[in-house]
């Protein structure tokens, strides 16, 4: 854990920002933290593709630099908020003042790996990053961002083990790491085991094709 602000204990920061690579499950974990929490979710992306449409011809037609600036005008208006859980494209993170921006935010790195991903990345042709050879692309990606996200993390929470990927889960390991008293434990996740992962599966399948 960085030196940053702690949130008072009991309470939920003002805004919980969450990092990492590419279908690292960043737009499924904010959707579910947010209505844990009872927060807005804002999801960067998804921002992006409803002023300006998909991503992907975004880059073929404009470009990545032309991506980028306008992804970080809609972080910076993002992170102007209160109560709100924000996801950010894999990629905001290189944005300088994005990463000034984040410097006194509670920022959650999703920390996961190549394996893991594998089955996300390989079935999603939207990604223009990972046009060719998606999982050696990713590697490569992940591979130059990795240290900015550890370097600007608050936390960080791993969610390479298939376990460990349960939205479920993954919102109440958040919550405990910043002492959230608002939910009794386990309020997160209802209903049985087997429900609860069918319902994961069919949200990452239905979210985890963003640009990420």
């Amino acid at each position: 854990m960085r030196g940053k602000p702690e949130p008072e204990s009991g309470a939920a920061p003002r805004r919980i920002v969450l990092i990492g690579p590419m279908a690292a499950g960043k737009s499924t974990i904010g959707s579910r933290l947010a209505s844990a929490l009872g927060l807005t979710e804002v999801d960067t992306d998804q921002e992006f593709e409803r002023k300006n449409g998909p991503i992907s011809a975004v880059f073929a037609s404009l470009g990545e630099n032309y991506f980028r600036e306008a992804e970080a005008r809609i972080v910076a208006k993002a992170l102007s908020r209160d109560g709100v859980v924000v996801s950010l494209g894999g990629g905001a993170v290189l944005d300088a003042g994005t990463q000034q921006l984040l410097a006194d935010e509670f920022v959650v790195y999703l920390e996961t790996d190549a394996e893991t991903v594998r089955p996300f990345i390989t079935r999603d042709r939207r990604r223009p990053l990972l046009a060719e050879n998606p999982v050696e692309a990713w590697e490569r990606v992940y591979d130059r961002r990795r240290s900015t996200y550890e370097r600007l993390a608050t936390v960080t929470v791993d969610v390479t083990r298939a376990s460990s990927r349960r939205p479920e889960a993954v919102v109440e390991r958040i919550r405990a790491l910043f002492g959230n008293s608002g939910l009794e434990p386990g309020s997160a996740a209802q209903g049985s085991p087997a429900q609860g992962s069918a319902a994961a599966k069919a949200d990452e399948q239905s979210r985890e094709t963003r640009q990420g």
